[in-house]
């Protein structure tokens, strides 16, 4: 089988790759009747998105049961998630969380079209029944002091939190540490110089 290298590390099928293209030109066609992702950005497509969000598989780098990302907007990176964790394996069950009917409906659109074994819910985070997740994402959300509220109140015990964060990262850090305590790792982005990948465990009020 042929594989395509994507990433320093990441090889994929070429499967998963056509599928991944395919993802592309559902998200193009749709970001021209309602905003998904900046249009600035769909030149630089593959690194900005794609890419950046494969690297939350890598930062995680642990098989999943329950995987919930939020606020997915375009399917970033829950979409890209469902696709690579298709081919690794690492994922057995995950949701979608958009509040935006819109957004929402294109999230199913995708999941449809490319065979995607995933849930979507049209809801509000605040107003989501609590999912017990292995793991929970974020990417381009909110400050990481509401993201921490949002992952205490879906994650199980020993659940992991992976949230996609610029250059202000250390800041938003000090600002969730008066709130939360946890511990956490901050993987740097391969791609974007000053950004990481903040993993974050036992998450729990101060």
């Amino acid at each position: 089988m042929k594989h395509i290298n994507l990433l320093p590390g990441l090889n994929v099928s070429r499967e998963t790759f056509l599928r991944l293209k395919e993802y592309e030109k559902l998200l193009f066609k749709w970001n021209a009747k309602i905003n998904l992702v900046s249009r600035s950005t769909l030149d630089n497509f593959w690194n900005r998105h794609v890419l950046d969000s494969a690297q939350f598989l890598s930062s995680v780098g642990e098989k999943a049961g329950k995987w919930v990302d939020l606020g997915s907007g375009g399917g970033l990176p829950g979409l890209v998630v469902a696709i690579l964790s298709d081919e690794v394996e690492l994922v057995n069950k995950l949701f979608l969380v958009e509040a935006d009917v819109r957004k929402a409906v294109f999230l199913k659109t995708v999941c449809r079209e490319l065979g995607l074994k995933v849930e979507v819910y049209n809801n509000r985070i605040e107003e989501l029944p609590p999912i017990s997740a292995n793991i929970v994402s974020a990417r381009a959300l909110a400050p990481l002091k509401t993201l921490c509220l949002y992952a205490k109140n879906h994650l199980e015990k020993d659940g992991v939190a992976v949230f996609a964060k610029g250059e202000n990262w250390k800041a938003e850090l000090v600002e969730a540490q008066k709130k939360w305590i946890f511990s956490y790792e901050a993987v740097k982005s391969t791609l974007h110089e000053g950004s990481v990948v903040l993993v974050l465990r036992g998450i729990k009020s101060v």
